[in-house]
């Protein structure tokens, strides 16, 4: 794992629910599920935010990528004899905010700003992840948005958080007796989210 100090790129798009990184390296993007952090050099503080969606794509919307690799052996040899692919192609990840710091304090909602433009992103491990993680009352947040795959992104979260944990296996068991009675009234939904954190 990188240190927590590993830049991954910069807020090129934020608003008070949701912030896109653009990463500095071509599919250099944290996974689906990861905790990262942005802010901290300016009146908006810190924002937390959870990866859910990566896309990489064309720099100039008006050009799609074209197959290149007909007449070669391996990936690797499209962007060796393609170089300008790194120049002309982006990966860029979306992160739900799901908490700030105030004050010094961890809070698990919004935050009052959205980051600025050319923040730094940063993943979250070790203490900082665990210290997040020790409270699921962002959760909501997570359960409500209106973006596809919202219990993928929770279940991800949760089994990269257990990973930090002394003791990952009672980390899920406690994480699942957390959401059942936020989601009672869809068990369906909650048995999903279950299996999905089943070792």
């Amino acid at each position: 794992m990188p240190p927590n100090n590993h830049r991954l790129g910069e807020v090129i798009e934020a608003s008070t629910t949701e912030f896109t990184t653009q990463s500095y390296d071509l599919y250099d993007a944290p996974p689906l599920g990861t905790l990262v952090r942005c802010g901290g050099e300016s009146e908006t503080g810190v924002v937390y935010g959870i990866v859910f969606e990566v896309a990489t794509r064309s720099l100039d919307s008006a050009r799609r990528p074209i197959a290149r690799g007909r007449d070669e052996e391996s990936e690797a040899d499209i962007y060796q004899e393609n170089p300008q692919l790194n120049r002309l192609l982006t990966t860029e990840f979306r992160s739900l905010t799901v908490g700030h710091r105030e004050d010094e304090t961890l809070r698990r909602w919004l935050a009052p700003l959205p980051p600025r433009i050319h923040s730094f992103v940063h993943p979250c491990h070790g203490d900082e992840l665990r210290e997040f993680a020790s409270s699921l009352e962002f959760v909501p947040i997570l359960l409500s948005a209106p973006t596809a795959a919202t219990d993928d992104v929770l279940a991800s979260f949760l089994r990269l958080a257990s990973e930090f944990d002394p003791e990952p296996e009672t980390f899920l068991i406690q994480a699942g007796r957390q959401l059942t009675p936020l989601l009672g009234d869809q068990l369906q939904r909650l048995n999903n989210l279950l299996r999905r954190l089943a070792p």
